[in-house]
């Protein structure tokens, strides 16, 4: 209590500090974690183990990433307003790097030339006013895996302003943007520790983050084993030939769309979406160009789940628009099946019917393979639920089926 009284006395908070102060900072802590939480949730997803004090703290947290900033300012409450130590010599070094700094990173510059530690006191006001100051104490980024020693600013600075030192270990932002490397999909996890008192050493900071986040890397990821399986059949050269002959064989004669396939594959996944679709597509066009010229030669390939008033509408719509009768296929339930035997029996061009067939298929064969792997990417954490997803999948489009061949009979 004497510690307290004295350090208030030093450092008297002014009268006009109230609650309409902190209003405003809130509000915008509140909105960058809105933003950086989006955006890691569309990149893989964000996770978070534990919460910081009541009150200000000084959060000290490994750093292998530039992608460590948005994953804390994501994962710390707003109320606390963090503010983020970032190096004045390069993130402060141009007006407009300054800017996106401060306002979108909540940073504040310290020298790393001299006068840093006064950069840092300089917070003091904040920790006591209840704000979280974090400073990554490696004082650069480290390659993954690996944890350097700890500088003692931070532990100064928790003394002087006599709050804890909260301990994060952060994984998955090294893959997420490497150093030196480019973004690529990845789930981030955040475990906040147990604070430590004001009078930790930079030793006992550095080991409780070590452990937090070795705890974090090796927290095994709950996952599907379906998935898994999917995943390996799908990441082999193996993936691209099938989607195409599925899709081949749609065209021709095979009862299930090729759309059926990219929901069950884009999901497990997502980072083969688009290649998947585009092969899925080409083996489309493909079957449809050899289904018309069987057709034209009077070739009759049998076509299950199709009905006599299927083929009559198509015939009427060959009659009436010619090859661009098939850009309604993707929405009446009419197989492209149907549609490339007709283009056959009514002598519509090849050129023509490849021509309005890319138009018509490529809309929702992409449309519906890039929005599976968009599920895919923010479904991240769920993918242990990936066998249920399956059932469901498989429920609905048999229901969907049936009630297409019913409307049509």
């Amino acid at each position: 209590m004497r510690t307290s009284a004295k350090r208030d006395r030093r450092h008297p908070v002014p009268p006009g500090r109230n609650t309409r102060s902190r209003r405003p900072r809130r509000t915008a802590a509140l909105l960058r974690r809105t933003l950086w939480w989006t955006l890691l949730t569309l990149t893989g997803g964000l996770s978070r183990h534990g919460r910081l004090p009541k009150g200000g703290c000084v959060v000290v947290a490994n750093h292998t990433s530039h992608a460590d900033t948005a994953a804390l300012l994501a994962a710390l409450d707003a109320r606390h307003a963090p503010k983020i130590a970032a190096a004045a010599d390069y993130w402060f070094a141009s007006p407009w790097r300054s800017r996106i700094c401060s306002r979108l990173a909540a940073g504040f510059p310290v020298r790393r030339t001299g006068g840093g530690m006064d950069d840092l006191l300089a917070r003091t006001d904040d920790l006591r006013a209840g704000r979280a100051v974090v400073l990554f104490p490696e004082g650069t980024r480290a390659r993954a895996g690996e944890l350097g020693a700890f500088h003692k600013g931070a532990l100064v600075l928790a003394r002087e302003a006599d709050v804890p030192v909260v301990p994060v270990g952060i994984a998955g932002t090294d893959r997420l943007l490497p150093k030196h490397g480019t973004l690529r999909p990845s789930l981030v996890r955040v475990r906040i520790g147990t604070p430590l008192p004001p009078t930790a050493t930079p030793e006992e900071a550095r080991a409780a983050v070590s452990e937090l986040h070795r705890r974090t890397t090796a927290e095994p990821l709950r996952d599907s084993r379906v998935r898994k399986r999917a995943a390996r059949v799908l990441a082999t050269r193996w993936a691209l030939p099938l989607a195409f002959a599925w899709a081949f064989a749609e065209a021709l004669s095979w009862p299930l769309m090729p759309e059926l396939l990219l929901a069950i594959a884009c999901v497990a996944v997502p980072r083969r979406a688009l290649k998947l679709s585009l092969a899925a597509l080409a083996g489309t066009l493909a079957g449809g160009v050899l289904a018309l010229q069987l057709a034209a030669s009077g070739a009759h390939l049998p076509q299950p789940l199709t009905t006599d008033r299927m083929r009559a509408e198509v015939r009427a719509e060959l009659t009436a628009h010619g090859a661009a009768a098939v850009r309604d296929q993707p929405w009446n339930g009419i197989p492209f099946k149907v549609y490339a035997a007709g283009a056959g029996k009514a002598d519509v061009p090849a050129p023509d019917w490849l021509a309005q067939s890319a138009l018509a298929r490529g809309s929702r064969t992409l449309t519906v393979g890039l929005a599976c792997g968009a599920f895919g990417f923010l479904a991240h954490r769920l993918r242990r639920h990936y066998g249920l997803y399956l059932a469901l999948l498989g429920t609905g489009f048999t229901i969907g089926l049936t009630l297409i061949v019913r409307s049509w009979s």
